[in-house]
């Protein structure tokens, strides 16, 4: 039989007979049920808002706003992995509400997921339906864990009143610009009304100085969505056939395959929404200074968003009008630019194909490495971008065979005047900087592969250090090879940030370029070609043209059709378009509607918005989930969310308190929700300017996984260890580590640990595995650990043979009065920063120090236990509930007292110094607490140590440290 088996069965070892009050399992469950349905009918977690139907007294109280990263409901359910942070924030919350605060803390889901569209693809199964068993199965799980949520705020994006207000924020981006000149430049969204009055009033200039009144409506209405923060491009994206959809770079596997599926995905240029994230790309990269996010994260967010001091550069082309803008950090280095690149995407490839008289042929003595062997550019080109197609970006940027073709035109070098072939490759991307760049292999690893293997010159233009071997240089150093008599430019002998300067001020003397600031951010793909997903709010007329639905006319609901699938469905048709499954909602896409101006026709837009949408915002709708008038009322959000300058410093943005969650999401969600922030409180709509003013990323709960000769996953809990080695229905097998999932067959439900042990010592053990921002292995038979010190925590407590309470009204000795303040005062101090672990740490050692004092047939004192009974509360509630009933207290313990530290217990009566002679520790003194330094240091040199060493002699010094050492000079 398990030790899991015995617990459950109540004996933890202590012989066969089972005291009928011991902390069992059973009695652990019974416990937790009880409570449970105790804190739903008392509305136990229900926070207070100021107004509105949830406000209440309770919102006088100094707020808590602590969040959980929105869980999508899985249909495969929890392992124990699941809940680690969700716990975490629920020890966290509860802690401060103990301690008097009104807590927000609620789940919700994120529901429009791919896999249920997936599978109603594959059964006809509504995706609504199975979302919703989903979630039903998930909050039953969760449930179980106690997590302290105010279940009157959960929302799911599905919702169709959630969704509505995900389609009103759509069109306040959708009926916004963006003011680069608006604060003093820092820039701001405005509405869009705003800009077509100031291009109507001649406040603003149209883009080729046509005044307002002179164009047409359609030229006024292509200039003015040309502004828009959510506007429709022809944009190159990633299309997947077997997912019907258009997926994004991070769902696309570096083999070129759909991340869900293994579907082969393809790059097409289709018209899509777009969100203009870039306007804000200076906002999100500043402000990540005032938010107490990990660095890591930071450093993430920087690096995605990229920006790059640096200079455009316009080569001239010969022979042709056009020119190549390139961006470079590194202008100082154009002396080394010995040909150029351009992607396959890029407009000048398209007059290459468009016009393929004028490349009829390679010029004359045109390397044959350059051509690929094809006749002449326009075939190499089209060819070359056909199978550019087929890679993923990620391909592309690696570009391991360094391939390329040549286009048959030449560029000149501005700073020498000299003739720089262009070349097409594939590891140059449109959607990075201006689509081309200028190679100096000299410099760039990349750049001088490809130039080795085309034959191309490579120039140094920074001096190596003498003892350099390899290929490119990118350390600093003075420059060389660059000067020229052509133009009398010379960068010759000047350091890298000297040279920068005067070239980017030579550039825009002669008109070849100027100083500029890029970044790698790009315009967010805003659109699916899925069904199950918030439908855009928007119609388009007769002419084209996007108008947004009115708010009095919101949601636009999702119809009901047919089947799920998009129209075409090959997998591998990579000539295939996307053909949304809304398109078959004929009667739904084709509609008259009075927009204002009378009842006309429109077409729907039948893409849908993709699943970052719901999570941009939903920590405002927990905020007031019962508003049918606004999205949040205002004073609401400004109590939760506002700025603290009070608590948290002059520069404080707002946002909610705790945010915990995985370091997956580092980058594109928060960056969206960041994004949909600003805008929202540019346009006035909210008080905080970020959505989440402190972050925490939690680790992971890792487990062993086992592997047969075949490489397939066995169940973990059906192997067997023998002499080091591991069997599984006899045959060896190999043990590997990584994350805990079904797919390994290494899972654990939290289930399972529940009935074995209990909730309260799963939630126990998961906090004291490790720090929370760490992952850490799982161990079942470790858990043990954790219900033993909960049955010993309970019969310090309770009379295991009569149920009664043992504790007795004597005062405990100073000794240990000293021990329970200092473990109240370093508690409070690790529960306020999330070391659980070490809190566990130190309750343990309290209670097995009480166990070991009182351990006859007379109780600890009350005055310990009840302090005690109030520290775990937080990490195991329902036994700590139970405990402080059966200590005679009628309230529950959810809303505190939690225990404060005596400071007269906190100060050390003695403290111990250690002596150094002549730098070295030679002795040690131990010393009154109070003592002053002229008796530090008379004690100091009256040790016997310290007399030997000075031999009779007087010190030349004693130096005294207060609080941590005397060192005596001889």
């Amino acid at each position: 039989m398990s030790g899991a088996e015995r617990n459950s069965q109540g004996t933890d070892g202590a012989g066969d007979e089972t005291p009928p009050f011991r902390y069992t399992a059973r009695i652990a469950g019974e416990i937790e049920r009880n409570w449970q349905r105790r804190w739903e009918e008392l509305g136990s977690y229900h926070a207070a808002n100021p107004v509105g139907p949830l406000s209440g007294e309770d919102a006088a109280a100094e707020k808590l706003f602590v969040q959980d990263m929105f869980p999508y409901p899985s249909g495969s359910g929890l392992h124990v992995g699941h809940p680690l942070g969700f716990i975490g924030t629920d020890v966290y919350a509860r802690y401060h509400r103990m301690r008097g605060r009104n807590v927000l803390h609620t789940m919700g889901f994120d529901a429009f997921g791919l896999p249920a569209e997936q599978y109603a693809m594959q059964t006809g199964t509504h995706p609504r339906t199975t979302t919703e068993n989903n979630i039903e199965r998930y909050l039953t799980q969760i449930r179980r864990l106690g997590l302290g949520h105010d279940e009157r705020r959960r929302v799911a994006t599905t919702d169709i009143e959630f969704y509505k207000w995900t389609q009103w924020i759509f069109l306040q981006i959708f009926h916004a610009w963006y003011d680069t000149e608006a604060d003093q430049g820092r820039g701001r969204a405005r509405p869009i009304s705003e800009l077509e009055a100031e291009f109507a009033a001649g406040k603003r200039s149209t883009p080729d100085g046509t005044p307002w009144e002179e164009l047409d409506r359609e030229q006024q209405r292509r200039i003015i969505d040309s502004y828009r923060l959510a506007y429709l491009s022809e944009a190159p994206v990633n299309w997947c056939p077997g997912l019907g959809t258009v997926v994004a770079n991070e769902e696309v596997t570096a083999e070129g395959l759909s991340e869900r599926g293994d579907f082969p995905v393809f790059r097409r240029n289709l018209k899509q929404w777009m969100m203009r994230i870039t306007a804000y790309a200076d906002r999100l990269v500043d402000d990540l200074d005032r938010l107490d996010w990990p660095d890591k994260v930071k450093t993430m967010q920087r690096n995605w968003i990229g920006r790059s001091q640096g200079a455009e550069v316009h080569f001239g082309l010969e022979n042709r009008s056009e020119r190549i803008e390139v961006f470079t950090t590194r202008p100082d280095t154009l002396f080394g630019a010995t040909y150029m690149v351009l992607a396959p995407e890029h407009p000048l490839a398209d007059e290459i194909l468009g016009a393929p008289e004028e490349f009829g042929s390679w010029p004359e003595g045109t390397d044959q490495r350059w051509t690929g062997g094809y006749s002449g550019p326009a075939e190499a080109v089209a060819e070359y971008r056909r199978a550019a197609e087929m890679k993923s970006e990620l391909d592309r940027q690696e570009n391991k065979d360094k391939t390329g073709v040549f286009t048959g035109m030449h560029a000149v070098n501005p700073v020498n005047g000299e003739r720089v072939p262009v070349f097409v490759a594939d590891y140059v991307l449109l959607s990075y900087g201006t689509g081309a760049i200028m190679a100096v292999p000299g410099q760039d690893q990349r750049d001088w592969e490809f130039a080795e293997k085309f034959g191309l010159p490579i120039v140094r233009t920074v001096q190596p250090p003498e003892d350099f071997e390899g290929g490119a240089y990118t350390g600093d150093g003075a420059a060389i090879n660059s000067s020229s008599e052509v133009t009398g430019l010379s960068l010759d002998g000047l350091d890298v940030d000297e040279a920068k300067k005067k070239i980017v001020s030579w550039l825009e003397e002669h008109g070849h370029g100027k100083g500029s600031v890029q970044y790698k951010l790009r315009d967010w793909l805003f659109a699916r070609q899925r069904y199950w997903g918030e439908p855009f709010p928007v119609v388009y007329d007769e002419e084209g043209f996007p108008l947004g639905i009115p708010a009095d006319q919101l949601p636009v609901e999702l119809p009901e059709v047919a089947e799920y699938s998009p129209r075409t469905y090959d997998p591998n048709d990579a000539d295939s378009r996307p053909e949304p499954p809304l398109s078959k909602a004929e009667q739904w896409a084709e509609v008259e509607l009075d927009l204002g101006d009378g009842l006309k026709h429109y077409q729907r837009d039948t893409n849908v918005m993709p699943q970052w949408a719901g999570s941009c915002w939903y920590q405002l709708r927990y905020i007031d989930p019962d508003n049918h008038e606004r999205f949040v009322d205002p004073e609401n959000e400004r109590y939760w969310m506002g700025p603290r300058p009070d608590r948290h410093g002059a520069d404080d943005p707002g946002g909610l308190d705790l945010y915990v969650g995985g370091v997956e999401h580092a980058v594109l969600h928060l960056l969206y929700a960041r994004f949909w922030q600003k805008v929202l409180y540019d346009l006035g709509h909210v008080s905080a300017e970020e959505p989440y003013r402190r972050l925490y990323n939690q680790g992971y709960i890792q487990a062993y996984a086992f592997t047969d000769s075949r490489g397939v996953y066995v169940p973990a809990e059906e192997v067997v260890e023998q002499d080091g080695k591991y069997f599984y229905n006899g045959e060896e097998v190999n043990r590997e580590y990584g994350k805990m999932g079904k797919s390994l067959k290494n899972s654990v439900s939290p289930e399972e640990m529940a009935d074995s042990y209990g909730v309260d010592t799963l939630r126990l053990y998961e906090m004291s595995m490790g720090p929370l921002d760490s992952s850490r292995p799982w161990a079942t038979k470790d858990v043990i650990g954790s219900h033993r010190f909960l049955q010993r925590l309970w019969r310090n407590v309770v009379d295991e043979q009569t149920g009664q309470p043992r504790v007795t009204d004597e005062e405990p000795d100073e000794e240990l009065l000293r021990a329970l303040h200092k473990t109240i005062d370093s508690v409070r101090s690790d529960y306020d920063s999330l070391q659980f672990n070490t809190a566990v740490a130190k309750l343990i050692e309290l209670n097995n120090r009480v166990t070991k004092e009182y351990s006859g047939a007379a109780g600890p004192p009350r005055s310990v236990m009840e302090p005690m009974v109030l520290l775990v509360a937080p990490l195991t509630p329902h036994l700590a509930e139970e405990l402080w009933s059966k200590l005679g207290h009628e309230e529950s313990l959810v809303h505190g007292p939690f225990p404060v530290a005596d400071e007269n217990y906190l100060v050390e009566d003695t403290l111990e110094y250690p002596i150094q002679f002549n730098g070295k520790v030679r002795s040690r003194m131990t010393v009154p607490a109070s003592a002053e330094q002229e008796e530090l240091r008379a004690t100091a040199l009256a040790d016997s140590r310290i007399q030997e060493l000075l031999d009779g002699s007087e010190p030349r010094k004693v130096v005294v440290v207060p609080g941590r050492l005397v060192n005596v000079v001889g």
